[in-house]
């Protein structure tokens, strides 16, 4: 595993890649840092090139109190592809990252093979618009990421998940809870969530799409799901029942099946 960093403009993103063949792009969302895909960096490493990222604002990336945007964010991971030299990549994102990957294949098309859009959205619904603005108060009131973590934490997984694996939720509470960026660029990334809308543009994106989405998601909710799947021109959808926002650790097996197989079934040799 090569660790890295990468001067993108005003600010520097840390990036972890391996392995070798067609490129894949894994772009995390709101929440935690390129840490969110350990167990897919190790499922894809012996087949494709993998490349994951702190988005700039998280984890080990600059991070600066100031406006962003999904689009801007956008920017930031082509500019990557340029310095690592990947002309063409398939692009996964969760929630936020989904986001960003719509940017991408509106601003440059013809570098973008496919894209995984999981537990995301081209713009959010009224209950999932709530959540964001509770968890920000949540941090914003406290002032504690620890408090954040625990009033937050149920967002993310299913009743039943919560209630019948109590060890695996307190993991992600230490996992949400141990943040160390700064809880402005946390406040300033769930701004630019809400502000989010590619609804209008999604006829655009012609890339082959694999929409995934747990069907008890409050924050990227059936409704938002729908937009996506409806929206775009080529897109297949997966519904994980019984699973949340984190359906990725709820259903990891599902998961990473659907995920390799799309990979594998859309790759394309890098010039």
């Amino acid at each position: 595993m090569k660790e890295g960093e990468a001067r993108i403009g005003r600010y520097t993103l840390r990036y972890v890649e391996a392995g070798q063949g067609p490129a894949i792009v894994l772009i995390h969302g709101l929440a935690g840092d390129l840490h969110a895909w350990g167990a897919q960096l190790a499922l894809l490493k012996p087949h494709f090139r993998v490349v994951a990222f702190d988005n700039r604002g998280a984890g080990r990336s600059t991070q600066v109190d100031e406006p962003v945007g999904t689009r801007d964010l956008a920017v930031d991971t082509l500019g990557l592809m340029d310095h690592l030299g990947i002309a063409h990549a398939q692009v996964v994102g969760r929630s936020m990252g989904g986001a960003i990957a719509q940017h991408m294949a509106l601003m440059a098309p013809q570098r973008i093979d496919s894209l995984v859009l999981c537990a995301s959205f081209a713009r959010l619904d009224p209950l999932g618009r709530r959540v964001l603005s509770n968890m920000r108060e949540a941090l914003e009131w406290r002032g504690s990421w620890a408090d954040h973590a625990r009033h937050s934490v149920q967002n993310f997984v299913s009743a039943e998940f919560f209630n019948s694996r109590p060890e695996q939720v307190a993991a992600i509470e230490r996992l949400i809870g141990g943040e160390t960026r700064l809880p402005a660029c946390y406040t300033r990334q769930n701004e630019a969530c809400q502000a989010h809308d590619t609804s209008g543009d999604l006829a655009r994106i012609r890339q082959p799409t694999l929409v995934m989405a747990g069907a008890a998601d409050p924050i990227c909710s059936p409704a938002a799901t729908r937009i996506l799947s409806e929206g775009l021109p080529n897109a297949r959808t997966e519904i994980f029942d019984g699973a949340s926002h984190f359906f990725l650790m709820e259903q990891p097996e599902r998961f990473n099946r659907l995920l390799f197989q799309w990979l594998q079934g859309h790759a394309k040799a890098q010039a």
